[in-house]
């Protein structure tokens, strides 16, 4: 008898860790479902400017010309808001290169306006957290923007005004390169951090009045201790991990982010393979995608100003042949929710969200696009986060951060 009930007991584990499974995974969906979820980072506004890419369509996952989210897989990822880039890469640092910039954030944000045009029933504006709430509970996705890259400022004050006036609600103050407002997080052409310029001050001080946002993902470590030091609202960082767990230049150190703490700011988990998980080194590897990223940068001055349809699709299969000929180990979902353990563990959970990067290079083995996003939510549950630690996560911390920064300039 015993051993027919060893038996009977081994044969229901499974069973039952399955059933256990499937009620952790119900659960975790019905609070995806009713939590308002914020992505504060994307760059689909790109996929705006390609001809025949209707974002009003649902788009197969796991294609090339498909991007990472479109209106309608938003709805079915649960995805209720996001914060949609407008994205200048940088170039030349002169008056040219200023109006260039201009121009080309311009035309983003036209795109935008041509898409809330089309698609009234499908998404809205958002300037505030109550706007999101509002386009929630109508069933549409909420659409807030942020401007990658304060080149498109040029050394003009009123612009700063122009592109708030516009609806940008955060402006990351530099990109992958130096620019007059600030040094760069992966720009160390010349070794000496700079950090903030007297310009970046005075953008930073433009910002707070206005209620805008100062984003610290990809500035230098000079730069981000300088901000915080001048900001008289709490920043945020749209999309970034922690550099204990990922050594990139692009996440924060613990000493950072315990500052941001104090700041009362957010950092925004960036699903971006290398800043979760960096791959094993490989000089080789890393050569051929400097000489790549530099073909790219001295030919067409950085990938945004490849206009050429046909040009950017012969550099993807280039940049695609890379990846098959040099593989980085797979990042999982689980390897993001670490570098978000690390952060609760350290700061707490007030200063931690998501900020995906989909369409810039964000996505992993398990979450390739929005519509997988709810896979965040179930390893979280799995790791015994409840619910209201999840809204906070999915966007609560988001936007109380949005809403003091409101506040503040009001006063």
């Amino acid at each position: 008898m015993k051993t027919k009930t060893f038996f009977l007991v081994v044969l229901a584990a499974p069973l039952l860790a399955g059933a256990a499974d499937a009620r952790l995974i119900k659960k975790a969906l019905l609070w995806h479902g009713q939590v308002l979820t914020v992505d504060t980072h994307c760059d689909t506004p790109f996929m705006l400017l390609e001809d025949g890419w209707d974002i009003g369509k649902a788009h197969p996952t796991g294609l090339t010309d498909s991007g990472c989210q479109d209106l309608p897989r938003m709805k079915a990822g649960g995805l209720d808001a996001s914060f949609f880039a407008v994205f200048v890469s940088q170039g030349a640092r002169t008056d040219d290169g200023y109006a260039r910039a201009r121009d080309k954030a311009a035309a983003v944000l036209d795109a935008m306006d041509a898409m809330f045009a089309r698609y009234p029933d499908l998404c809205g504006l958002a300037l505030t957290p109550a706007d999101a709430r509002r386009l929630e509970k109508q069933g549409k996705r909420a659409i807030f923007i942020g401007m990658e890259n304060g080149y498109p400022l040029g050394h003009d004050p009123s612009l700063i005004d122009y592109f708030y006036k516009r609806g940008v609600r955060y402006v990351t103050l530099a990109h992958t390169a130096d620019n007059d407002i600030c040094d760069s997080s992966t720009d160390r052409k010349d070794p000496e951090d700079r950090g903030l310029s007297d310009w970046g001050r005075r953008v930073v001080r433009r910002l707070n009045e206005l209620g805008v946002m100062v984003d610290v993902s990809h500035v230098s470590d000079r730069s981000f201790f300088e901000v915080l030091a001048l900001s008289r609202a709490p920043v945020m960082a749209s999309h970034s991990c922690a550099r204990a767990l990922s050594a990139s230049p692009r996440n924060l150190s613990d000493e950072m982010l315990l500052v941001l703490k104090k700041n009362g700011g957010v950092i925004q988990l960036c699903i971006l393979n290398d800043y979760i998980k960096q791959p094993p080194a490989d000089a080789e590897r890393d050569q051929a995608y400097a000489d790549f990223r530099k073909k790219v940068d001295e030919t067409y001055g950085g990938w945004g100003n490849i206009k050429d349809k046909a040009k950017r699709d012969r550099l993807e299969k280039e940049h695609d042949a890379l990846e098959e000929r040099y593989p980085s180990p797979p990042v999982f979902v689980k390897d993001a929710v670490d570098h978000i353990d690390h952060i609760v563990r350290l700061v707490g959970i007030d200063h931690v969200g998501i900020g995906t990067d989909f369409d810039g290079g964000g996505g992993l083995a398990d979450c390739r696009d929005v519509t997988e996003l709810k896979n965040i939510t179930i390893e979280l549950v799995r790791r015994g986060y409840g619910k209201k630690e999840i809204a906070k996560i999915w966007g609560g911390n988001a936007m109380r951060v949005m809403q003091q920064v409101i506040d503040l300039a009001k006063k």
